[in-house]
């Protein structure tokens, strides 16, 4: 397992469902080898681009402890664990812990468009997360949950609450905020990391961010930018990234989480791309579209099944 300080290309590991819309437990145990497979330095479970959201909570505890069994220690994994309630998101972060996660990630508690728990209670919440797992926490600064996290509030809660140590920076402008944040929290803050499917991924990595949670479709074309980028060649970063972005552009802008798992039927990952309504599935000319761009890049995932 990688040691601390955690860093380099983390995607968010997919759900996937049969046809019928039932968990698809040997498809996940394939997507997991998969990864490994790409190169991934770690991954994330049950994120948002995983539908979290449309799972129940014995469908969560069925995948956690599918993911980290099947894992077994040979890359670190994060879980997500937000929820509103305090009492639900310990006793969610708790038990990943017990699991064997290497860390958690929480966004700050809300819920719909404007009920928040507010620095107040974001703070009380993650003090309460970190004493009861004892793992790092990774913040995920997302405009998803509606708060502005500050910088300042960012390396108030990095410094107070010793697990705390990793973010996760989605914002509009997330350069300047990482760069910001850097500047303000010095060695508390251990993981700048991006995210938005690495959209921003080169200038993010210009601001000082060390790792990215992109999706799992093309982490092997994305490990590069950033080998390249810590070596201080810039320019060869720059070469590979320009490379791969009209990839992820229209990962990040046409497909959201379904491009994915539709590149992944594709490659023979899994045997549906199914995605839980009121989620759409994508447009046949749009499907159309992505694969193109990504066979014209020849990712691991078109044909890691074949």
């Amino acid at each position: 397992m990688t040691d601390r300080p955690y860093k380099g290309v983390f995607p968010v590991v997919p759900t996937p469902f049969t046809e019928t819309g039932e968990l698809d437990i040997e498809g996940q145990k394939r997507i997991i080898d998969c990864m490994i497979d790409q190169g991934v330095d770690g991954m994330c479970i049950l994120a948002n681009f995983s539908e979290q959201f449309l799972l129940t909570d014995a469908e969560r505890e069925t995948l956690a402890e599918v993911c980290l069994t099947h894992v077994a220690g040979r890359v670190p994994v994060i879980v997500t664990c937000s929820h509103f309630s305090t009492q639900i998101a310990v006793a969610r972060a708790t038990r990943a812990a017990d699991l064997g996660a290497a860390m958690i990630m929480m966004m700050p508690p809300y819920h719909g468009a404007t009920l928040r728990g507010g620095e107040a209670g974001t703070f009380e919440q993650f003090a309460q997360i970190g004493a009861g797992a004892g793992i790092p926490i990774m913040v995920q600064d997302a405009p998803l949950s509606g708060m502005d996290l500050t910088v300042p509030f960012l390396v108030r809660i990095a410094r107070e609450i010793e697990q705390v140590a990793y973010f996760k920076i989605e914002t509009p402008m997330a350069a300047g905020k990482i760069r910001a944040l850097i500047e303000a929290g010095g060695d508390a803050i251990e993981g700048p990391f991006d995210g938005e499917e690495a959209i921003t991924l080169m200038a993010d990595l210009n601001a000082g961010a060390t790792g990215t949670m992109s999706s799992a479709l093309l982490p092997d074309l994305i490990k590069p930018v950033l080998e390249h980028h810590v070596a201080g060649r810039a320019d060869d970063a720059a070469a590979q990234y320009t490379k791969i972005l009209p990839l992820i552009n229209f990962e990040n802008r046409q497909c959201g989480l379904r491009a994915c798992k539709t590149a992944m039927m594709e490659g023979g990952v899994i045997k549906s791309d199914h995605v839980r309504h009121p989620l759409p599935p994508l447009h046949p000319a749009t499907r159309a579209e992505l694969l193109a761009l990504a066979r014209a890049l020849d990712p691991i995932v078109l044909r890691w099944g074949k």
